[in-house]
């Protein structure tokens, strides 16, 4: 049976600041088959960004010599809710158009040092002059455009993107994380700002042989066919999609990131694995363009 990857690298990100191990820092699973095709598992848990930017080049290099096509599964957002370029003026209102404002404009320090709140602050005075969509920082970096409170309204602005609505669907929860958040337990705000300039410059080191799903691939069926001449798909991933017990001692980002490799390479060994990039059903073509274009979506939802 033909797969369409050789391995599956799933990469949980994290804003802290300050070097960090363990609970809230960056976990890098990789799954891989030996030469008879069995699946093997290795965590890595490097205590900087900067140390997990080399060690991924390092690990797709490695795999990639070995032959394989490799799936880059990443939990933070990799577009930002509709309307987000336009209301910053960019050249183009898409996905592009973000990812070299956010290469322009964020610092990532190799000690972890970053400027996420002066960002999204910076951001909130090109788009409203005022301190939302963006909310939430400690209290050091409030300022005008910025305040540690969510705001009253988001004006006209969605509060989420059209896959995290997607997820309140599926999970029947009361709510879910919007990139807007800057600050607090789970969100993905920052997260998302250093995770998609760390993106850009992995794709751009791997050039036409990496695309990014869907902004690059479509909302297409991966097939032998689409994927042929392709060293790697990066696409974003939505942990608790997957469902399982902790390992003895393994803390909950890493637990995540194993449940996550190992379904997408069992359903990649099923052959399922490539509809999930058909993406989503029952949307609007004006919104799935949305989606295939600017916001982007979780893989599997």
């Amino acid at each position: 049976m033909n797969r369409l990857f050789g391995a599956y690298v799933i990469v949980d990100y994290s804003a802290a600041e300050g070097k960090k191990t363990g609970e809230s820092s960056v976990w890098i699973g990789v799954m891989k088959r030996d030469i008879r095709f069995r699946l093997s598992y290795q965590s890595h848990n490097p205590a900087t960004r900067a140390e997990a930017a080399t060690l991924l080049r390092t690990l797709l290099a490695d795999l990639h010599k070995r032959g394989d096509r490799v799936l880059v599964g990443v939990d933070f957002a990799l577009g930002f809710p509709r309307g987000t370029a336009a209301r910053l003026q960019l050249k183009t209102a898409d996905w592009r158009g973000m990812w070299d404002f956010l290469a322009k404009n964020i610092v990532d320090k190799p000690d972890n040092k970053n400027n996420r709140f002066q960002v999204a602050a910076k951001m909130n005075r090109l788009m409203t002059d005022e301190a939302y969509p963006f909310w939430g920082c400690p209290k050091s970096d409030a300022q005008k455009w910025l305040s540690t409170l969510k705001p009253d309204s988001f004006g006209d602005f969605p509060e989420l993107r059209l896959t995290e609505q997607e997820t309140l669907k599926l999970r029947k929860a009361a709510h879910s994380k919007s990139l807007w958040q800057m600050h607090g337990a789970g969100v993905v705000g920052g997260q998302s700002m250093l995770g998609i300039t760390a993106v850009k410059s992995l794709a751009e080191s791997l050039g036409e042989q990496a695309q990014v799903w869907p902004f690059q691939t479509g909302f297409n069926m991966l097939t032998d066919e689409s994927v042929a001449g392709l060293s790697t798909v990066i696409a974003e991933i939505y942990s608790p999609l997957y469902e399982g017990e902790p390992e003895a001692g393994e803390v909950k980002d890493a637990t995540g990131v194993r449940l996550t490799a190992t379904a997408l390479a069992e359903a990649d060994d099923k052959g399922q694995l490539g509809a999930l990039f058909a993406g989503p059903k029952g949307l609007s073509e004006a919104d799935t363009a949305i989606a295939a274009t600017e916001e982007g979506w979780m893989l599997g939802v």
